[in-house]
């Protein structure tokens, strides 16, 4: 009978140490998961992506704004094909915004949801050109010329919208 409870106290005390997390001897330590005496492999992390910073630059007129976003995009917006975009907002005489991606056509849309333009404290003067990754653009009295590299571009001016 004394070898029958003192099995059981055995067992119930173990089974009491595994549900409070203190280690049986041989197993793993509690805080590491690793058996006692076992060293710690190191762990890999995937390198931190490094995000761009947008850039911003309006007209003189204060009534062309545009930002570019650079390949990989920024910590607040990815666009879709992962960059670089410029996209270009008119106010007047109504709101337009004028989109060249890392490929394709320019696009106009003309219902934006997201109206906000023109406050960027960089004006790109009359005559004065601006150029970042695979975009250059022309500033002229006439309005604002965007091109990417391929020949793609679009015109922004109170008087007309071209993209191609």
């Amino acid at each position: 009978m004394r070898l029958l409870l003192s099995v059981s106290l055995l067992l119930v005390s173990s089974a009491i140490a595994l549900a409070d997390g203190a280690p049986m001897p041989g197993g793993p330590a509690a805080e590491s998961g690793q058996p006692h005496g076992a060293a710690k492999q190191p762990v890999e992390k995937a390198p931190a992506r490094s995000l761009g910073v947008a850039e911003e630059f309006s007209m003189p007129s204060g009534n062309i704004g545009c930002v570019y976003i650079p390949e990989g995009g920024t910590d607040v917006y990815q666009p879709e094909d992962g960059g670089p975009e410029l996209s270009c907002d008119r106010i007047e005489p109504k709101y337009v915004r004028a989109i060249l991606g890392r490929s394709g056509k320019g696009r106009v849309l003309s219902n934006v949801g997201d109206q906000g333009c023109c406050g960027a404290e960089t004006i790109l003067d009359y005559g004065e050109v601006w150029r970042a990754g695979p975009f250059t653009c022309h500033s002229e009295r006439t309005g604002l010329t965007c091109e990417r590299e391929d020949g793609h571009s679009f015109l922004l001016s109170r008087a007309r919208i071209r993209a191609d």
